[in-house]
């Protein structure tokens, strides 16, 4: 096997127009079925983990406040940090529900093609 013609075949196709529109648009409705969860999800993950921290640094005492509220703090980011992940995925099934339809009109289109 000639691994330089591999290559050279799989730099030649990111450069090659795409002419396929339909696959365009199936990976567009994919990704906006998806963004919105994942964004969301990343947001809430590092502001939960920024108060976790903050409230570790409260309840040590390295910034003020004081060890009742550093571990009420650390508490709400901690919490934040446990429903994160059932969050994305509910946000997740949504997000498919709602273009579910286009997007298996499209991908058996392109099938059958």
């Amino acid at each position: 096997m000639n691994t330089d013609k591999i290559l050279a075949e799989a730099i030649a196709k990111d450069y090659a127009p795409n002419d396929s529109s339909k696959i365009v648009a199936l990976k567009k409705l994919d990704m906006r079925a998806k963004l919105p969860a994942t964004i969301f999800t990343y947001t809430l993950g590092i502001i939960s983990a920024l108060v976790f921290g903050a409230g570790m640094c409260m309840a040590m005492q390295v910034i003020g406040g004081g060890m009742v509220l550093g571990v009420i703090v650390g508490l709400i980011g901690l919490i934040g940090c446990g429903v994160n992940y059932p969050l994305y995925k509910k946000m997740l099934e949504k997000g498919k529900a709602k273009y579910a339809y286009e997007i298996v009109r499209l991908a058996r289109e392109i099938a059958e093609d």
